[in-house]
């Protein structure tokens, strides 16, 4: 499907030539603009905006858990974590309440942030074993 739009295509392009560690930034940066917008939404009043971006983060953090490799003890410690993060994001709805969003925001850019050295941990890694990063 072709589009006019050359940011849409710009970022249709990002995600179709992402390798997986950055389609995972992608997602932490998705689920924090969503709560952001959330916030903003239960500071206006809009009902519909703050269910919407909601949902939307929620299903962010789904697939999040979705992509984990429960094989590993790290990914254990993240499901529980992504299942907290979920349900506190679907309170945060019903209870219009964003003092929750502000405690999940935190924890999604802790997750964020610690993916993002760990994307530049392995491309340092390639670059020193004279691969590419």
């Amino acid at each position: 499907m072709a589009t006019n739009n050359p940011y849409q295509h710009y970022q249709a392009n990002a995600v179709q030539t992402a390798s997986p560690g950055e389609l995972t930034l992608m997602l932490y940066n998705g689920c924090l603009k969503f709560i952001k917008l959330a916030r903003q939404a239960i500071e206006t009043g809009d009902i519909a905006a703050r269910n919407e971006n909601l949902l939307k983060a929620q299903k962010i953090i789904l697939e999040l858990m979705a992509t984990l490799k429960m094989e590993y003890d790290v990914a254990k410690s993240m499901m529980t974590m992504y299942d907290y993060i979920y349900r506190r994001l679907v309170e945060a709805n019903v209870k219009n309440d964003a003092a929750i969003l502000d405690e999940v925001e935190g924890y999604v850019i802790e997750f964020r942030d610690t993916w993002k050295q760990v994307i530049q941990l392995n491309r340092q890694r390639q670059y020193a074993e004279g691969g590419q990063a």
